[in-house]
């Protein structure tokens, strides 16, 4: 079950696991939303086919803004086959642009490192800074099948 959110709009510190319906029940409440869940699942769709077995949504998508622009998510690479992945998954050139323009997001590899200090991309997705102040938040997690 995905919680209410907190302070700022944002889902509690972890990772809330969801089946598809009920991210779509939360979070496609607006046309643009229910846009971007719609190139989200083709994209998860993919990844599942790949043997992906689990996808992390994050950004302004998993808050209360109303008319977020995109959605920001990351994939677990473990028994993926890279060569039944769309290319496009694989393309994280010019900020992602290829990405973005399929499916109306970017969707990054969860184990890749974020930073300089090896903090993976799944692990980035859990913090915010707001003001200098770094924050955990919540994410939420959905387990795909083959």
């Amino acid at each position: 079950m995905i919680p209410p959110f907190e302070k700022f709009g944002l889902l509690p510190p972890g990772i809330h696991w969801a089946e598809w319906d009920e991210v779509v029940a939360r979070f496609g409440l607006t046309p643009q939303r229910l846009r971007l869940l719609d190139g989200f699942k083709t994209a998860l769709d993919n990844l599942a086919a790949a043997g992906c077995q689990a996808v992390y949504l994050d950004g302004s998508f998993v808050t209360r803004k109303v008319e977020p622009e995109d959605f920001d998510a990351c994939w677990s690479s473990v028994s993926v086959v890279p060569e039944k992945l769309l290319p496009v998954l694989l393309d994280f050139s010019d900020g992602r642009r290829a990405q973005k323009a399929r499916s109306g997001g970017e969707l990054l590899i969860a184990e890749a490192p974020a930073d300089l200090e090896g903090q993976t991309v799944l692990d980035y997705f859990q913090h915010e800074v707001r003001r200098g102040v770094v924050r955990r938040k919540g994410i939420i997690g959905i387990k795909l099948r083959a």
